[in-house]
């Protein structure tokens, strides 16, 4: 893809996956728009779209860990998409992330690594996780 490459991230800086998945983006030499969606939450009509873009369900993007799932009883698989969608608004830690939008679509990067379906661009070289663990040979190739 020649020209300027329009992707953005929804991060959460303190989250290592978020982390990773934002560094392949710059390993493919792009400069996304970072929105940091706990300080900057998505609108509920672009969130509703994100959603439906991504081929997924308000559950499938809902974060259990390290939120209040569990005390606001969102397990209850009766709770409607409507729901889902209050909760998340009112508690935005509950959107789990990162969620990516590319030229090519848009997807829940949950392993980071999902993200390099959605670049037009090469890897420009190796890359690792946090944890050590490569994903991209110095080819710029998948592992």
């Amino acid at each position: 893809m020649s020209g300027p490459v329009d992707i953005v991230v929804y991060h959460n800086p303190e989250c290592g996956t978020s982390r990773n998945t934002l560094g392949l983006i710059r390993n493919a030499g792009i400069e996304p728009h970072v929105v940091e969606y706990l300080k900057t939450p998505p609108t509920r009509e672009l969130l509703v779209q994100l959603i439906a873009r991504a081929g997924i369900t308000p559950r499938e993007l809902l974060r259990e860990k390290g939120t209040p799932y569990a005390e606001l009883g969102l397990a209850d698989t009766s709770l409607s998409d409507d729901a889902l969608l209050d909760a998340m608004m009112a508690h935005p830690i509950l959107i789990n992330r990162p969620l990516v939008v590319s030229p090519l679509g848009v997807k829940l990067c949950r392993p980071s690594e999902a993200v390099l379906d959605l670049l037009p661009n090469a890897q420009l070289g190796a890359f690792a996780k946090e944890d050590g663990q490569l994903v991209v040979n110095d080819a710029g190739a998948r592992v």
